[in-house]
């Protein structure tokens, strides 16, 4: 998909030399004659939109990437901007070929691999960070567990260098649910998946005492046993909302000291596992953030590290590229039957974007529909093989490029990854999207230089340099690769600067809320 070598200069860009449109670069004005495809723009094109190279027929493939976006609603002249008003979304057959494509990957000798300064816990999981989570078992004692993590201001922690703070893990869920089955095992594996991360040395898990979401249950269905690192109680017992903040500050200062006891030292990159996000998207970021990224995690994969590809609706169109690159018939099915889930069950018949329509921001950035979005957002995970499928917050073991059945909504779909076990999140945008997600350092990619520039304090870097002519696209890949060891190293992210991450551990909510 990406093989294409991508002119970067003029008014725009071939992406294929099988595609009928090619993307504005810069705004077209009506009249412009486009340099090398023989036609003259009939309207006035915004950056990152789409201009028709040849007349298309209506009911016609239209082709991006060589891969189709949608139909032809109409007849389209040459010159004439394609976008959601011409183009017609509709269902077309898709050759799955499990495991045809699959090509193991090259490993590179242990020795050769790139390291980074990395916190070896016990069991010989390695962190990028250091935290003591505060987690709330339902909605219910979320003002607790935010006035305990508040209560460690940076003051406070003074003495404590190693440690990276102490961070509140509140949800909106844990009662008014049903008592079992998969949305309450679902929240339980996302709790349990915090309370075993690497990055937190500690947890306190404070309840409320009558909910659903039982402390006890959570403890025995998830394995977990209270221990000097692993504390729990609940408001009732404890007494009150006062006395519970108190309670869990106390606990929280017996845990410092050994919290403290860490220090960094080298370890190799295959201890890395990526979770990969977009929000915000554009008409750009196929053309660079996204393929960047993907080359980035070629990288890691052949250093021994993990990709984890989600965002389960935004792949919907191009999950075929995927199985196609399967390492087996049976990971390939098991991402169609996540597919089918969405569509037959999950969001038959509603107004979501894995049905067509995808978000007004999108839109305007160019983007016709859910076919072109997944385009773009499929390309994060890179070219490499399709090593396994997992659903929501289950933990990741298999290296290499993995996916996980997620929502698109960025901060449900980190929270399933980070649960899973990712250690680092890069996040691409074009308009412009403003993330964080602690306990886990995330790094956030620009599409475009000019969001770039107006919005620096949130972007970590620019792939817009790509399509200004300054740096190749394997060029970027080494930048975010090194980008990613830093960080992992602990560099800390604009996100990290500015404190963003706070509010974003959002659960993903599946059952009936009765």
């Amino acid at each position: 998909m990406n093989a294409f070598a991508k002119t970067m200069t003029g008014p725009v860009i071939r992406l294929h030399p099988d595609d009928n449109v090619v993307v504005a670069r810069i705004p077209v004005a009506a009249g412009t004659e486009i340099p090398g495809e023989g036609i003259t723009s009939r309207d006035e094109v915004k950056a990152g939109y789409k201009i028709a190279s040849r007349a298309i027929a209506k009911g016609e493939p239209v082709q991006k990437y060589s891969t189709t976006i949608g139909f032809a609603a109409e007849d389209i002249p040459a010159g004439a901007m394609v976008h959601s008003h011409n183009i017609e979304f509709r269902e077309f057959d898709r050759d799955y070929a499990y495991a045809r494509d699959y090509k193991p990957v090259e490993l590179l000798p242990e020795a050769e691999r790139a390291t980074f300064q990395g916190i070896v816990r016990p069991d010989g999981r390695v962190a990028t960070r250091n935290y003591i989570g505060i987690i709330s078992t339902v909605n219910c004692s979320a003002t607790v567990v935010h006035g305990v993590a508040d209560w460690f201001t940076p003051e406070r922690l003074a003495d404590y260098p190693n440690v990276d703070g102490v961070v509140a893990l509140a949800h909106q869920l844990g009662c008014g649910m049903e008592l079992s089955g998969e949305p309450m095992a679902l929240l339980r594996r996302t709790m349990a998946g915090y309370i075993r991360h690497p990055n937190l040395s500690a947890a306190v898990v404070i309840g409320l005492g009558c909910e659903r979401n039982q402390i006890a249950g959570l403890m025995m269905e998830q394995g977990l046993e209270v221990s000097d690192n692993l504390k729990t109680f609940t408001m009732q017992e404890t007494g009150g909302t006062r006395k519970s903040i108190e309670a869990g500050i106390e606990a929280v200062k017996a845990m410092l000291l050994e919290a403290n006891k860490v220090t960094r030292q080298t370890v190799s990159a295959s201890h890395l596992a990526v979770g990969l996000q977009c929000g915000g998207s554009d008409g750009f970021s196929s053309i660079t953030a996204n393929p960047a990224l993907g080359a980035a995690m070629d990288i890691l994969v052949r250093h021994g590290g993990t990709a984890i590809l989600s965002e389960t609706p935004e792949i919907y169109g191009v999950e075929h590229t995927l199985t196609r690159r399967a390492v087996s018939r049976e990971v390939g099915e098991k991402l169609i039957e996540r597919i089918r889930w969405w569509k037959d069950d999950y969001n038959k018949g509603r107004d979501t974007q894995i049905n067509g329509v995808v978000s007004p921001g999108n839109q305007m950035g160019g983007l016709a529909n859910i076919f072109e979005k997944s385009l773009g957002s499929s390309m994060k995970g890179g070219t490499g093989p399709l090593m396994e499928v997992y659903k929501y917050a289950e933990p990741v073991t298999t290296k290499g490029f993995v996916f996980m059945d997620t929502p698109g909504y960025d901060p449900v779909s980190a929270t399933g990854q980070v649960a899973g076990g990712a250690n680092l999140i890069a996040f691409t945008t074009g308009r412009g999207s403003m993330f964080g997600a602690k306990p886990v350092p995330s790094i956030k990619l620009a599409t475009n230089t000019p969001m770039f520039t107006r919005l620096e304090e949130d972007m970590d870097i620019n792939c817009g340099l790509i399509m200004d002519g300054e740096v190749s696209m394997q060029e970027m890949g080494e930048r975010i690769f090194r980008l990613l060891l830093d960080t992992a190293s602990g560099k800390k992210s604009k996100s990290e600067e500015l404190g963003v991450g706070r509010y974003e551990f959002v659960p993903w909510q599946i059952g009936v809320m009765a």
